[in-house]
């Protein structure tokens, strides 16, 4: 009983915990990153570690993930493994979150123009002092100089901040620096400095995103980026889909370390910022974040979990403008965090940042939005009207579902080619394999149809003779990477499985915008811009994404891949407050298809199971040689 000592390796980290936590617990508390696709539930075998030194105990049924071997060598579910003594635990390569290609910025069509008029603004104020002539109280005299520079609002002012406003204007020569932030139609006092520290001005935009969380540091007098800095997002201890950490933040586990998960990876990016550019947290006045719906809700606290029930109804599309610290990020005391409004269950902020930081609102021509990740978010429209969907394409895509998948990280193949018989592959970070992601899984499919290794239904030509198919109890299997290659000192290779699970989860992502150009009654020939956004999207081969039916077949050079909208979105409205209000009316404006209630969807998405898609009309330009 009591606390044990736990260590990591390879990453020598060690932590103390309580008995009876669970190796996966502690790996958290450490900020050691093992991959973890069903968020505890000891089903997806993906946590797996190697217990050194130590006693633990492992649930039974964890067992059966193991050969009797591996279980001798100590080979436990982190998450199905408590800890009763002092450990010594191997993280093996396959089960390690390492460094991710992460999205840090992109392009933006409708932001780069933006007036500079940013939510939070400070101004040094001159004051006369009162007389009997001129004898308004302390507040309205404030007040009455700031409608000099803001026009003619009103403004709120909180108590802890008018509970020391006489003797701070009276000990500093009435000289001080107000700090105000657009609140509505009006605006909020935040708080009051004294003499002039008007240059010391700065914001940070947020992408809280499923698998990452990305912050730029912004200088609010200028504009300018000052500096970016990114994580993975530690909630992937409780699961890496949204679905598997609302069950847990509605289940055992509980909403606080959810929460806490995500506020301590922006309080990290905080302090690397701060530290690189040489400021005070305290001279950042405001956040603003941009997620999906349920990042949005675990990240200000609210309760998730009828958004995966049917009616999907979140408890909130817009969020209320609060103190950073009332969630415990650690900016100024009083600097604020706004949150960027949600359309629907599965159609968040991150998708109303990208129709902004994309222009497609502000444009007369057909413009369609694609973000490809679990879930595939779609808005489609122009300055007239806008609709949107969500479809649920599963985890293969961030390496799911999958024999050798994992997500874009050091070790990750993320190309592959077959040219004259010979398959070549790269990984990223020019590492030896340990998986590979979803950009490399798309590559494969197209070469192995390409090349008549598979047929369109994605079925292995089983009599084919090839030193790289193999076929294990019953299921065929390519080998992308052979075990001598390998840092896990196995094959990486791609199932007939792990194919039938991608070309669904192409199909959902295709049948979804098929549904919306059906429902709005227009043919893929009117969209004059597809922009794919996000990091998976950033790295696709966009004719190979084309070839197998991902995306549509238009013009290539009507596809363009616009990089981390949210973010980019988030940055804009950091820097105007006229942005954050389009954004508002882009998010009340969006018509939101629920594909799961839309008879056209299943259709649709039947007729997509098909290298590209049973029909061919839809894909002119693709031609794969018959078998």
């Amino acid at each position: 009983m009591g606390n044990h000592t736990i260590r990591f390796l390879p990453a020598d980290r060690s932590v103390h915990v309580a008995d009876g936590t669970t190796i996966a617990e502690a790996a958290q508390k450490a900020d050691v990153f093992i991959t973890n696709l069903c968020g505890g539930e000891g089903v997806c075998g993906k946590c797996r570690v190697q217990v050194t030194k130590g006693r633990a105990h492992a649930e039974e049924h964890a067992k059966g993930f193991f050969s009797q071997d591996q279980i001798m060598k100590g080979y436990v579910l982190a998450c199905q493994t408590r800890i009763h003594d002092d450990l010594e635990i191997i993280i093996p390569a396959e089960s390690r979150l390492d460094a991710s290609k992460i999205m840090t910025g992109g392009e933006s069509q409708a932001t780069a123009e933006l007036e500079l008029n940013p939510l939070v603004k400070k101004f040094y104020l001159a004051l006369a002092a009162p007389t009997m002539e001129d004898n308004v109280p302390d507040v309205e005299r404030i007040a009455r100089e700031l409608r000099k520079e803001l026009g003619w609002h009103t403004f709120d002012i909180p108590l802890d901040c008018l509970q020391d406003l006489s003797t701070k204007l009276r000990e500093n020569d009435w000289k001080v620096t107000v700090t105000v932030a657009r609140h509505g139609e009006n605006y909020r006092i935040l708080r009051i400095e004294p003499f002039d520290t008007a240059q010391s001005h700065y914001g940070l935009a947020v992408d809280v995103g499923t698998t990452t969380v990305v912050a730029q540091l912004l200088n609010l007098n200028t504009g300018e980026v000052l500096d970016v800095e990114g994580c993975h997002n530690k909630q992937a201890s409780f699961g890496e889909d949204v679905i598997s950490r609302v069950i847990f933040a509605c289940g055992k586990g509980g909403m606080d370390p959810v929460q806490q998960a995500v506020v301590k990876n922006i309080n990290t990016l905080i302090a690397r910022l701060v530290k690189k550019r040489e400021i005070s947290r305290e001279e950042i006045d405001i956040i603003v974040a941009a997620g999906n719906t349920t990042m949005s809700h675990l990240l200000m606290g609210l309760t998730p979990c009828s958004i995966r029930l049917d009616p999907y109804v979140p408890t909130a599309d817009e969020f209320p403008q609060i103190r950073a610290s009332e969630i415990g990020i650690h900016i100024n005391p009083r600097g604020i965090l706004e949150v960027m409004p949600c359309v629907a269950s599965y159609v968040g902020g991150d998708i109303v940042a990208g129709v902004l930081a994309s222009g497609i609102s502000e444009n007369e021509a057909v413009k369609c939005l694609i973000d490809i990740g679990t879930n595939g978010e779609i808005a489609i429209g122009n300055q007239d009207w806008l609709v949107c969907c969500s479809a649920s394409a599963g985890p293969a895509f961030e390496g799911g579902g999958t024999r050798c998948g994992m997500r874009a990280t050091d070790g990750a193949i993320e190309k592959v080619a077959i040219r004259d018989g010979e398959l070549h592959y790269e990984t990223i970070g020019g590492k030896k394999p340990r998986g590979i992601c979803g950009s490399g899984l798309i590559d494969c499919i197209y070469e192995l149809v390409r090349n008549n290794i598979i047929g369109q239904d994605g079925k292995f030509d089983r009599q084919r003779e090839d030193a790289r198919l193999n076929i294990e109890d019953g299921i065929p299997e390519y080998i992308i990477a052979y075990a001598h290659e390998t840092e896990t000192a196995a094959h990486v290779v791609i199932t007939e499985s792990d194919i039938d699970n991608l070309i669904k989860s192409k199909g959902a992502v295709f049948a979804a915008i098929k549904s919306l150009m059906d429902y709005i009654g227009l043919g893929f020939d009117t969209i004059d811009t597809l922009y794919v956004a996000g990091g998976f999207g950033s790295f696709l081969n966009i004719p190979k994404s084309v070839a197998i039916g991902l995306l549509p077949d238009i013009p290539l050079e009507k596809i363009k891949f616009i990089g981390n909208s949210s973010l980019t979105g988030a940055r804009a409205c950091l820097l105007s407050a006229d942005a954050f209000e389009t954004c508002l009316n882009i998010s009340r404006s969006m018509t939101n298809i629920e594909l799961s209630t839309h008879q056209p969807f299943t259709d649709e998405y039947i007729a997509a199971l098909f290298l590209p898609h049973t029909d061919g009309k839809l894909f002119p330009s693709v031609t794969y040689t018959k078998r």
